[in-house]
Order: structure tokens, then sequence, then C-alpha cells
């Protein structure tokens, strides 16, 4: 680019790439505006100094500041007005960072649950088996449960705690029941709701599960049938000589979260080994 007094519109436009629609704007909200209108032809000419906060204005854009806050710095003729506004534009975008963070890590484990319950489904793979669960704590709420999946799993009282203690969660919803006898029996009883925690846990109860080998396996389909599966996996300990705990715990990879037909369901259910 060769210096020259002043250049029209269209070649600010060609030279730096920007359209002449947005050079008039910018010029409406006195952002960069002509050093000089043409009375007659009411051409709008910039001088080459103007024309170079261009690329200004396109790296500030880059780094998420708005038109009205490049105006601020544009015009600033100290340093403590560019200090206050990066330091406002980082903690902006730390908040930004942490929100696409979650978002991305939900919509990954929850593209993850679909596949692994296509391959459970696929493959048919609901035998018993076992697995170590590695350990880790999360946010947990302690319910009534009397056999109503539905409102357990897609659970507003849960959801309502979550927003309280400003928590995001991420992956299946899981419940631990202290006494699987009685859910089994299709009696009333206890249940702890708990997902992995999104953010650091500053608040709320807690439940830590997992750090040892436990029996596992798929149950595929609508949760009235589950016993059968509860079945084969108390039958397949004994068979071992396994003794199992009280408990149960049960992870809930699709469900009424993500299809309509309970025949495409798939809980894995985890039993603690204490023999």
């Amino acid at each position: 680019m060769k210096s020259k007094d002043l250049y029209t519109i269209g070649e600010v436009s060609k030279i730096c790439n920007v359209s002449k629609k947005t050079l008039r704007f910018y010029d409406q909200i006195n952002l960069i505006s002509p050093d000089y209108i043409s009375e007659e032809t009411k051409y709008r000419y910039y001088s080459q100094e103007t024309l170079l906060f261009v690329p200004v204005i396109k790296y500030y854009k880059q780094m998420g500041f708005r038109l009205e806050e490049m105006k601020v710095l544009l015009d600033s003729e100290s340093y403590e007005t560019h200090i206050n506004s990066f330091r406002n534009k980082i903690d902006e975008l730390t908040l930004k960072k942490e929100d696409i963070n979650i978002a991305y890590k939900s919509v990954t484990e929850w593209y993850n649950l679909i596949l692994e319950a296509e391959s459970v489904i696929k493959y048919n793979a609901t035998e018993v088996s076992i697995k170590y669960i590695d350990e880790f704590t999360a946010p947990c709420m302690v319910q009534d449960f009397s056999g109503h999946y539905m409102e357990s799993i897609i659970n507003i009282e849960w959801t309502n705690l979550l927003e309280e203690i400003n928590q995001a969660i991420y992956g299946p919803v899981i419940m631990y029941f202290p006494n699987a006898k009685e859910k089994y029996n299709k009696l009333p009883t206890k249940a702890v709701v708990f997902q992995h925690n999104a953010k650091e846990i500053e608040s709320g109860e807690t439940i830590t599960v997992g750090g040892k080998m436990m029996i596992s396996a798929y149950h595929i389909g609508s949760h009235e049938n589950i016993n059968a599966t509860y079945d084969k996996m108390y039958k397949w300990a004994e068979e071992h000589e396994y003794v199992c705990s009280e408990s149960s715990i049960e992870r809930y990879v699709t469900d009424y979260w993500t299809i309509k037909d309970s025949k495409e369901y798939v809980t894995e259910i985890l039993l603690e080994i204490i023999e």
C-alpha cells in the first residue's frame, strides 16, 4: 500500500478487506469516521492514519471486545483505561471459557452415552462381569423412591438444588440404593441421586462411590422389568461365590432424557462386592 493523502471508502474497503456497509456503520457510531466528505459528491475520504485503525478494530474484535468497548480504547489517552478494559475483558472471557467447557463436556458425555447404549443394544452386551469403578465424589440429594423412575431421573427437585448451590453437572443420572432388596420388592425406600460435577463442589451434600471392583451388568429395556437383571446378577454372584452388599447403583445410560421408546433404554447396574 502506497501512502497518499486520502482514500475513498471503496479503496479502504478493498485495502482493508472490510465492506463499505461496515465502514458506514463505524462512521454512524463514531468509531471510525472519514476525514473528509465532499460537499458536492458526498463521497467519504479517509486518511492513511484513519485507515490504519481498521486492523486495530479487527484485532479488538478477535479479543472479544464489543464496538462500544473498542471506542473507549481508541479514544483513550492513558494506560489506565486499557488496563481496566483488558482486566474486565479477561474476567468476562474467563467466565465464558468455563461455560463453554461445561457445555462441551456435557455434550461430549451425552454423545458418548448414546454411543455406549447403541453398542450395548447392537451386541446385546448384557452378560454379567466384574469391573473396577474409579472412585469419585459427586454432589447428591437423598430422596424417597417408590418405583416412579421418570420423576426420579428427570428430577425437578434435583435440578432446583443444583441451581441453588450454583453447580453444573454432566453425564448420566445415577442412583444409589442403600437397600436394594426394598427396591427389588417394590417397597418404599431411599435413593441418593447424583451426577458428575462440572464445577468445583463448594456446598451441598456429596457422595463418594467407586474405588473398588464391582459386579456389573447392562439392562436393556423398561425399568419396570429391571428385576430380571438383578436376578441374573445375584445368581451369577452366588455361582461365583461372591457376597454382595445390600446396596446397588443404577447408572441410566439412556432413558427418558434421550429416547421415547422404553425398549431402547439402557441401564448399568453395579453391585458392591464385600467378600
